[in-house]
């Protein structure tokens, strides 16, 4: 399990979420002309906005790391045309959190999407019966790219705890004998925004938790029939059975296969979980034998006993 890319304060127990996404009154002409450049509209945009933060309130919501998340309808404006802007002033994140009496404040700084067209024509023939006519093959092809960007503030200590932009691409194409019929592939593409901006909202939610990943370990298989027969057992799954013969090769009288074998030691030590006793291994191959496989170990083992650290404070916080 590795720690949440975020780390929130425990004292903080519930949240707010604002959209900031809407351009100011100063800046709406500029906003305007990029979303013309961008081959977007005012409607898009709002709708995907909504989408996001239904997202992230969703998923926070579910995740029980707060007590209350409230989804304010706040007039928060910004400069627009795709800008990740400046932070909120203290004063006004200090406010809203104050008024709807939460601890923390998520707001959605950003969204923004930008399309790109490519539209070519191609030679073909239409076949009318027993005559083919000639005609030219109509082909729309459509990317739009979505991208959010997020802000946690803690007013209690006047910290950003996070700032984060996610970005996704979507493409659509459609072919036809004629512009119209090459354009009702992209029909759904206003759904399809929808649906990714919302999935935004749910990743970024996810910041705050604890995560789980696959790794790999190496261990020695070779040196004499011991580790063999170990291998074996290992490979069917009997591990105490492969851990019984390492440790036995640990008194082996060649430093070479003792080295060898307290290594593996330390790799059933952390399949246990036991991380303190990994880590002494590590050190005996290394210390002792010169095992320089368990340098490296050694380093991986120290960085978990880190992050475990990391995720003892996230997993109390989640639980107060």
């Amino acid at each position: 399990m590795e720690p949440a890319p975020v780390s929130i304060p425990s004292n903080i127990k519930s949240v707010s979420i604002v959209n900031r996404t809407r351009a100011s009154s100063e800046t709406q002409t500029i906003d305007a002309i990029h979303k013309v450049l961008s081959l977007e509209s005012n409607d898009l945009q709002e709708t995907g906005a909504k989408a996001s933060l239904r997202g992230l309130s969703d998923e926070l919501m579910k995740n029980n790391r707060f007590t209350e998340v409230k989804s304010l309808n706040r007039e928060l404006k910004t400069f627009g045309a795709g800008i990740f802007p400046m932070a909120l002033q203290w004063d006004s994140v200090e406010k809203i959190c104050r008024e709807s009496n939460t601890d923390a404040l998520f707001a959605l700084e950003l969204f923004d999407t930008e399309t790109k067209l490519n539209y070519t024509a191609s030679p073909t023939q239409v076949n009318l019966g027993t005559v083919k006519l000639p005609a030219v093959d109509q082909q729309v092809n459509m990317t739009t790219f979505v991208k959010t960007g997020w802000r946690i503030y803690d007013p209690t200590t006047r910290i950003i705890l996070d700032e984060f932009i996610i970005g996704r691409d979507i493409s659509f194409s459609g072919s036809g004998i004629n512009p119209m019929v090459a354009a009702s592939a992209l029909v759904g593409r206003k759904e399809a925004v929808t649906e990714v901006s919302n999935k935004a909202g749910e990743a970024y939610a996810n910041r705050i938790l604890p995560y789980w990943i696959r790794v790999s370990r190496d261990y020695f298989v070779a040196g004499n029939e011991n580790f063999k027969t170990a291998q074996r057992k290992a490979q069917s799954g009997n591990w105490d059975g492969a851990s019984q013969i390492w440790s036995q090769e640990t008194k082996n009288a060649d430093g070479k296969l003792a080295g060898r074998a307290c290594y593996n030691m330390a790799i059933i030590s952390e399949i246990n979980g036991d991380l303190d006793g990994a880590i002494q291994w590590s050190q005996k191959s290394y210390e002792d034998y010169k095992n320089r496989l368990a340098l490296n170990y050694l380093t991986i083992l120290r960085c978990r006993q880190r992050q475990n650290e990391l995720l003892k404070s996230q997993t109390v916080a989640s639980k107060d």
